[in-house]
């Protein structure tokens, strides 16, 4: 029995098997990921700048900054859709496409003494994901309240002379609370003052 047929021409070799050539596929031309593009100022005025190309908070300080020509680092916060300090527009984890990014920046350092009376001072604290500490609420009635120039939004960047710069605000919070009711000095800045406690 031969190994091969006899090919259709008659010679004992099979004749050349007709096979489609392989098909290769072509790559997908990428889908071009559209570019989101956000309307961006600072919260004290400026011109409209167009920010984009940023996935985290600490790369939209940056582009903000490299827009207006400044410091990521002195970005305290952003809100949405307003210029106000007013931490209910606070940016968070998502912004929308309508969304308009307003730039908060650190002002004059203050500094200021306090004596703590209360195990409390009344503050809550939050942080900005790049490093910056700062008041979201003062409680009505509390030792901070009675301080008119410390306000919601001022930053934290001493407590007794060490830095909390690069703490997360609940490692604040927990520093504050721990202090004993004596005198304490903060430092420190706000997009109005900065502040050192």
């Amino acid at each position: 029995m031969p190994l091969f047929k006899r090919g259709v021409n008659g010679g004992g070799s099979p004749g050349p098997k007709k096979v489609a050539p392989p098909v290769v596929a072509e790559p997908a031309p990428e889908l071009a990921k559209p570019r989101l593009v956000f309307h961006c100022q600072q919260a004290q005025g400026s011109p409209t700048g167009l920010i984009s190309g940023f996935s985290n908070v600490k790369e939209l300080y940056a582009k903000i900054a490299e827009c207006y020509e400044f410091s990521p680092s002195e970005i305290l916060f952003c809100t949405l859709n307003t210029h106000k300090v007013d931490m209910t527009k606070l940016l968070g984890g998502q912004i929308g496409l309508e969304d308009f990014i307003f730039a908060h920046r650190k002002g004059r350092p203050k500094e200021i003494e306090i004596t703590k009376t209360e195990d409390s001072l009344g503050l809550t604290i939050t942080d900005n994901g790049a490093g910056y500490a700062f008041i979201k609420r003062i409680k009505e009635g509390s030792i901070i309240d009675k301080i008119d120039y410390i306000q919601v939004g001022d930053h934290l960047e001493k407590i007794d002379n060490d830095s909390v710069v690069g703490r997360r605000h609940f490692e604040v919070a927990k520093m504050l609370k721990e202090i004993p009711s004596a005198p304490l000095s903060l430092c420190g800045s706000s997009n109005h003052t900065s502040w050192l406690w």
